[in-house]
């Protein structure tokens, strides 16, 4: 794995402009934050395109719709620019694509790289979603849609614009100081793609309100990926790993694999590190470490998935990580929040969107299962917590060959281990507040109920 990271990130990271260096005001582009400016700043990038050049920008505020990179060229977005949504959903033409595990019709994301190859996003600028707008929309849509048992149609039915998609990509180094802030739905979306390098980046997404399912960089049936270096404060996931959902997602079966993340700190966010909740795809060497979670993140190690998603994860390494004020930090549970997770149309729906048959179709309980095997948790630190380690799966799709060692947790209470099979516990050190003990039960037995870390798509209540 480490041979061809390296290969991933020099690619990426050697990848220079070989052409000229345009500038998207010399194309039409104002930079006033009121005048559209997405035709001018897509000229720029069509011209670039044709030399593998580079594309920037005079100081300014650029208010854009989507904007769609090409093969070889470079966007620079240096100190002093901005480049801002439209708050006009017209902006964001709707495309085939995978959203919260199924494939979709839904806007594009403001900054696209689709089906092409060596490109580069970077500077020290900021790219500005424009947030709020879009997340007012999703909780005025769910307050009408969750007395009506629609909960799960929320995330689909109120389309908000992704910040940056890569998707049928590779060879992309996105990164280089730059700054991603109030993102209408998930920040980085890395879909369908291979050999990707994401590094030095900085998301800001609870700036103005606190944005739904604002996730920070969600790796998606993708492969070859680095992620470094990364400063996240989002409102749901910060580093996710994700390969569809339900039936749709087993139809398209495609793991997420050969995937490193490091060197990185959650200061906001529902789990440090997190794999699913769409798992149907598939996880297969996977690794991360160096990270520090702090006071404000719900769980630091999380693995979620439900008994419709199917999947597995074989080879799956954390280690050397640091959570402070965490509550949960050791956190894996296979029925995660019902209410999202499992999908039924109320009586007497008619005339439903396709994308619901998809998320109500059912799933056979032997496909449905999840399996996870071959976990390795190590050198994790903890203070602060409230529950060190929360662990359910079910009886019949046991948790198989987890190993925890090096664990050092200062917590209120231990916590329980249900639903598991040949773990392994070396120098656990869980200090209780209540004088508990870390509870393993056989599987078949009822677990108490879970404690609640925030976070998991249900962060936060909307304003009345």
């Amino acid at each position: 794995m480490t041979r061809f990271l390296a290969l991933a990130l020099l690619a990426a990271s050697l990848h220079q402009a070989k052409g000229a260096t345009v500038k998207a005001n010399d194309f039409g582009a104002r930079g006033d934050g009121t005048i559209l400016d997405t035709a001018a700043i897509q000229r720029a990038i069509d011209e670039a395109a044709k030399t593998h050049g580079t594309v920037t920008f005079a100081p300014g505020t650029y208010l854009t719709g989507s904007l769609f990179l090409k093969s070889g060229i470079t966007l620079d977005v240096p100190a002093g620019v901005t480049l801002i949504g439209s708050e006009h959903l017209e902006d964001y033409p709707q495309l085939p694509t995978r959203i919260a595990g199924i494939e979709m019709t839904w806007p594009a994301a403001l900054i696209n790289v689709r089906d092409q190859q060596n490109v580069t996003l970077t500077g020290h600028g900021t790219i500005d979603g424009d947030g709020p707008i879009w997340w007012k929309s999703y909780w005025d849509l769910r307050k009408t849609y969750e007395p009506r048992g629609l909960r799960w149609a929320s995330d689909y039915d109120a389309r908000r614009p992704r910040l940056v998609l890569l998707q049928n990509a590779s060879n992309v180094h996105l990164g280089g100081g730059i700054t991603l802030r109030r993102s209408g739905f998930w920040t980085i979306q890395v879909l369908y793609s291979h050999d990707i390098a994401i590094e030095d980046v900085t998301i800001r997404n609870n700036e103005g309100g606190k944005g739904p399912s604002t996730d920070g960089i969600d790796i998606d049936s993708s492969k070859n990926i680095l992620v470094a270096h990364a400063d996240i404060d989002v409102n749901d996931d910060a580093l996710c790993l994700k390969d569809g959902r339900d039936s749709d997602g087993l139809r398209v079966n495609r793991p997420t694999e050969n995937v490193v993340l490091r060197d990185s700190i959650i200061r906001h966010g529902a789990a440090a590190v997190t794999i699913g909740s769409e798992t149907s795809g598939g996880f297969r060497n996977i690794e991360a470490y160096n990270l520090t979670a702090l006071a404000g993140v719900g769980s630091g190690v999380l693995i979620k998935s439900a008994h419709t998603r199917g999947g597995w994860a074989d080879d799956i390494r954390f280690h050397d990580m640091t959570f402070t004020g965490v509550p949960i930090p050791i956190h894996v549970t296979m029925n995660w929040n019902p209410s999202y997770s499992y999908a039924t149309l109320p009586e007497g729906a008619k005339d439903v969107p396709p994308y619901w048959k998809v998320l109500t179709t059912k799933v056979p309980e032997a496909q449905g299962l999840p399996h996870f095997r071959n976990v390795h948790i190590w050198n994790i630190k903890a203070t602060g917590a409230k529950t060190a380690v929360q662990v359910a799966a079910y009886p019949n799709a046991t948790l198989d060959s987890f190993r925890l060692d090096h664990i050092d947790i200062a917590a209120q209470t231990a916590g329980t281990i249900a639903d598991s099979k040949d773990w392994t516990l070396t120098d656990v050190n869980i200090q209780t507040a209540d004088g508990s003990k870390l509870a393993v039960l056989p599987p078949g037995a009822t677990p108490p109920k879970e404690a609640t870390a925030f976070g998991d798509r249900e962060p936060v209540t909307p304003k009345p």
